[in-house]
């Protein structure tokens, strides 16, 4: 069985600033998810593109993926997969944003509060600025994860 993903030859402190950063926020953003599964469904379900049948799975599955994958960003292990994980999260959350954004609809992204209350409803222009800015250290991490000696 292959050795966990350790230390990233020639890591930085900018590369350590952006996993634990990263990290901290998929820790925090899974955890809010688990806590409150019916409101993430909600959430989930508000921006209509999955069938109703995959909502709840979807709702279950996905806050486990974000702690695990800040969980490997924080510790500093397999962090090939979780850099992957962290920006093909990132691009799917962005492109449902922008998604519902094209049609019209402002929803509650769900990323960091379950909270339905219209009153806390910010325009879905802010959540993909918020998402777009989260992808800059996430792509640089992927840069550096993946850059190949030569």
């Amino acid at each position: 069985m292959p050795e966990p993903y350790i230390k990233q030859p020639g890591s930085s402190r900018l590369q350590l600033v952006c996993r634990l950063f990263l990290g901290a926020v998929f820790l925090y953003a899974g955890a809010t998810k688990i806590i409150s599964p019916a409101g993430f469904a909600a959430a989930v379900h508000n921006y209509h593109i999955l069938p109703p049948s995959l909502v709840n799975l979807f709702a279950v599955i996905l806050p486990w993926l974000e702690i695990t994958a800040g969980a490997c960003l924080v510790a500093g292990v397999w962090l090939p997969g979780a850099v992957m994980w962290v920006n093909v999260m990132l691009l799917v959350f962005l492109l449902a944003l922008v998604y519902n954004q094209i049609r019209g609809l402002n929803v509650n992204c769900g990323c960091f509060s379950t909270s339905q209350n219209p009153a806390e409803k910010i325009s879905t222009i802010w959540y993909i600025m918020r998402d777009m800015l989260f992808l800059v250290p996430a792509l640089y991490l992927a840069t550096t994860v993946f850059k190949t000696k030569r």
